[in-house]
């Protein structure tokens, strides 16, 4: 069992920058996939950016509308994945969630974090 822990999440204004966490209850060196997914209210849960882990180089992977603002990073020693978050548009409000696919084929969702973008 993996337990993930998203923390960050807050009210901001447009314009503004979040730097989101999700802390494992396990390492994660060897986990194939780490993931940040949002969901607005009345939308389907959508992919926002990810991690996968190939031998050993990682492939990065960003919505399109989150391009180029966003940037997800992982730290191993610290078993903790990133997301920040630059340039907040009303459109990124939603709860966004932590997801890992770990070596052993294993998915995981963390319980999410609120990201309200308002002036």
């Amino acid at each position: 069992q993996v337990q993930l822990v998203e923390s960050g999440g807050g009210l901001v204004q447009p314009g503004g920058s979040l730097r989101l966490s999700c802390a494992t209850s396990r390492s994660i060196f060897s986990f194939k996939v780490m993931a940040w997914y949002r969901q607005a209210p009345g939308k389907e849960r959508e992919l926002v950016a990810r991690i996968t882990k190939s031998g050993k180089t990682n492939f990065v992977n960003y919505a399109d509308s989150v391009k180029g603002r966003f940037a997800i990073s992982r730290d191993n020693a610290n078993n903790t994945v990133y997301l920040q978050m630059n340039s907040l548009k009303p459109e990124d409000t939603a709860v966004y969630y932590c997801n890992t696919l770990t070596d052993l084929g294993e998915n995981y969702w963390g319980q999410g974090t609120q990201v309200t973008v308002s002036s």
